[in-house]
């Protein structure tokens, strides 16, 4: 296990164009094992370009995964609309480099996301899928007050599938003031 970082030090902000040479360490075959390999760099721009949001959308939202002082980027987490199970949710995933992983990064970053959903208040529920062959984002949904409500299978990319846990976390039940955030998950 690496040793604990400072939450404090971890921030999320909106993906930006800079943010491309990030994706790409994030598209690296140790990271993408359980989401169907590496995509081609073709898929890998078009990813940016929805990230980047160019088009206008609000129904999601990326950001890169950053440590203070130095912004120093490391992952990348957001959420976009789904419909599951005949029901208008949130999704969110999360992704974050390697020698930065085990540090309570993900946990801290996807603490702020929800405070973000939070204010929106457009849908019931915040959903995220992880492998049930992924203890480490498992017990981030666990320690973050997620559900576990069953396993699935579940489609991602297109065309791939692979058995899911189906986490749910009720967003009118999430009490995360942005200010007591890093104070109720201490890392």
């Amino acid at each position: 296990m690496s040793t604990p970082l400072n939450t404090e030090l971890v921030r999320i902000q909106p993906w930006a164009n800079d943010d491309l040479s990030l994706l790409r360490l994030l598209n690296a075959p140790v990271m993408m094992e359980q989401l169907g390999g590496p995509e081609t760099e073709e898929q890998l721009l078009a990813r940016h370009e929805r990230y980047v949001n160019k088009d206008g959308q609000q129904t999601s939202k990326m950001f890169s995964i950053v440590l203070l002082p130095d912004h120093t980027p490391v992952g990348s987490i957001g959420y976009w609309d789904r419909i599951w199970q005949g029901e208008n949710v949130y999704e969110v995933g999360w992704s974050v480099l390697p020698p930065f992983q085990g540090k309570g990064i993900a946990s801290a970053a996807l603490a702020l996301l929800i405070t973000r959903i939070k204010q929106e208040r457009r849908h019931k529920f915040i959903h995220a899928y992880p492998s049930v062959d992924n203890p480490a984002s498992n017990a981030i949904c666990r320690k973050l007050g997620f559900t576990l409500q069953s396993e699935c299978v579940f489609e991602y990319p297109p065309g791939s599938f692979m058995r899911s846990n189906d986490w749910r976390l009720e967003v009118a039940s999430v009490h995360f003031p942005i200010e007591k955030v890093r104070e109720q998950f201490p890392m």
